[in-house]
């Protein structure tokens, strides 16, 4: 008796094997055309920026471009950059770096590798080269959208023919803009371990001694700060009624400290700064002997001032002062130092 033979083994099925690549490979491809998708998106975006801020008398150009990242981020190189505004102020850099989480293309990082040089209008070009030079932009639904700026290790070189440049390096720099309850923006900017250059007014008061900055302020119905240019936005943001709050505002230039404590700050309808701030100065009477000696202050409203701060210093070198700004002009306690600030040019 024998056994039947048993059935022949069934050739193994290679679905199952090829399935999971198959899966892969429409998923590589799929993201492969959200990331080409979304490049389209980015540079046309850029690209309706820049001719729109082009139509507003701020023309931005650059002589290359390129983009890279793939597969999770959005990289765009910027070579020979140029930005420029109807006041004369301008901005280049020989290279812009800016980059994106593909999920996240609202929040950039830019940076200067190579530096920059802005354009003043009354003074030339200045060259920045630092450790550091970088940038932050997102949130740009809000207004205002959150921009930060740092720079480590700085170092400024006014051009050849150039006015001089108040500070000759700067350990730190900071800026930062960002949205606020009941329709605010916060303002915050600092200077750490600055040196003034010497041929400077700035270097004249300091000496060799280090130099520092701060300022911290909140901004009203900034929503309303608006406009095709400048000077619209500040009228309309003006005319509804805005205002800039100083919490905390001083520099220090070596020994000589100049401190705000508290000020309400607007623009006037002749565009120059209206309001007052409280001060707290330190060895004033030498800081305006040293401006009336530049021709930065007239002698006289030099001479003035230093009359009314010794009168206040009492036994000390600090003295209290209202700085006032208004109808056009400035005044330290009585004594008129001259125009006050223009923010922007009426036409």
């Amino acid at each position: 008796m024998s056994l039947p033979d048993p059935p022949a083994p069934r050739k193994p099925r290679r679905l199952g094997l090829w399935l999971p690549f198959a899966a892969l490979a429409l998923v590589v491809a799929g993201w492969s055309g959200a990331w080409v998708w979304a490049r389209g998106q980015a540079l046309s975006r850029m690209d309706a920026a820049a001719l729109r801020l082009s139509e507003l008398g701020y023309p931005i150009t650059w002589k290359d471009r390129t983009v890279g990242g793939y597969p999770f981020r959005m990289d765009i190189t910027l070579t020979e950059v140029t930005a420029r505004a109807p006041s004369g102020w301008a901005l280049a850099a020989p290279r812009i770096e800016g980059e994106a989480f593909l999920h996240g293309l609202t929040h950039w990082l830019v940076a200067a590798p190579q530096g920059l040089t802005f354009v003043r209008p009354i003074g030339g070009p200045v060259a920045v080269r630092g450790q550091l030079i970088r940038a932050s932009l997102s949130h740009l639904g809000q207004h205002p959208p959150s921009v930060s700026f740092e720079g480590v290790k700085l170092v400024f070189e006014p051009g050849a023919g150039a006015a001089p440049f108040a500070l000759e390096s700067a350990g730190r720099v900071e800026f930062h803009l960002r949205a606020g309850p009941d329709d605010e923006g916060g303002v915050f900017a600092t200077v750490d371990a600055g040196r003034a250059r010497p041929s400077a007014l700035l270097g004249r008061i300091a000496g060799d001694k280090p130099v520092a900055m701060v300022w911290n302020s909140t901004l009203s119905k900034i929503s309303a700060l608006s406009g095709a240019t400048w000077g619209q936005a500040v009228r309309r943001w003006s005319d509804a009624g805005g205002r800039m709050t100083v919490r905390q505002a001083g520099i220090t230039a070596g020994d000589a400290v100049a401190g705000a404590r508290t000020g309400v700050l607007g623009v006037a309808a002749d565009g120059r700064l209206s309001g007052t701030l409280d001060l707290s100065l330190r060895q004033a009477p030498r800081v305006l002997r040293v401006l009336g000696d530049a021709g930065a202050l007239a002698p006289e409203a030099a001479a003035a001032g230093v009359m009314v701060i010794q009168a206040r210093q009492g036994a000390g070198d600090t003295a209290q002062a209202a700085l006032n700004f208004q109808a056009g002009r400035a005044t330290l306690g009585p004594v008129a130092l001259g125009p006050a600030p223009r923010v922007y040019e009426p036409r």
